[in-house]
């Protein structure tokens, strides 16, 4: 892996940084993603897919690109536990140095967490901490915010409560409504993930002290702030 990134596997020789992706529907982020790597723009290796949904859209476009996929359905899971222990397995199994949430709708076990804590980020669709859960666009609209926006942060126990990372902040549009507002969004999506990637398989962005930390210095608490 690449030096300064910190293995969960204890591998010691230099090789190419792996990620999982996890998702649960189409894979607009983990395509964003996938095609930095297959161009060259991220140096890491999509080491496999993992759905909880076997009918997601997304599966099919990880098998385009020649990317590993698994299916873990939850349904076939008596308890949340279950599901996370058979997840972590699947995971394990590809030795990532890196996991993604990228869409993925399941509310995760503290076990599951607490396995990859500083090695898992997720995307969330409004401006952290604002808008924590679902509906995020109509919130905003309802709310009479003039921006929105989107957040990449590290996952920990709390929903949508790790350190933030990068953040790329829209504005709204009077005439706006949750799905113009959303396709704004997710345009900036598939800018900022890549980014927090490329940045931590690069061994530049970590986890410390329940702080992001980007070349050393601890990042802001919304996280390196674009506009979109």
């Amino acid at each position: 892996m690449s030096e300064g990134v910190t293995s969960l596997y204890g591998a010691t020789e230099p090789d190419t940084p792996r990620v999982v992706i996890l998702i649960s529907g189409g894979g607009s982020n983990m395509t964003a993603i996938a095609d930095q790597v297959s161009a060259g723009m991220i140096d890491a290796e999509v080491a496999a897919v993992i759905c909880n949904n076997p009918e997601a859209a997304g599966l099919q476009k990880a098998r385009d690109r020649n990317i590993p996929t698994d299916v873990v359905d939850h349904r076939q899971f008596a308890s949340r536990e279950d599901f996370d222990r058979a997840l972590m397995a699947s995971i394990d199994s590809f030795e990532p140095d890196l996991v993604v949430l990228a869409g993925f709708m399941r509310i995760l076990t503290a076990e599951f967490v607490n396995r990859y804590e500083g090695h898992m980020i997720n995307i969330h669709p409004s401006l952290l901490p604002k808008y924590q859960g679902l509906h995020t666009h109509q919130r905003a609209i309802d709310a009479c915010d003039t921006q929105h926006g989107v957040t990449v942060h590290f996952v920990t126990e709390v929903l949508d409560d790790g350190p933030n990372i990068i953040q790329a902040v829209v504005p709204i549009f009077d005439g706006d409504d949750a799905a113009t507002l959303q396709k704004r969004v997710q345009q900036q999506e598939h800018v900022i993930f890549p980014i927090a990637v490329k940045w931590f398989v690069e061994g530049r962005l970590r986890m410390v002290k329940n702080a992001a930390e980007l070349d050393g210095n601890k990042l802001p608490s919304t996280g390196l702030q674009l506009q979109g």
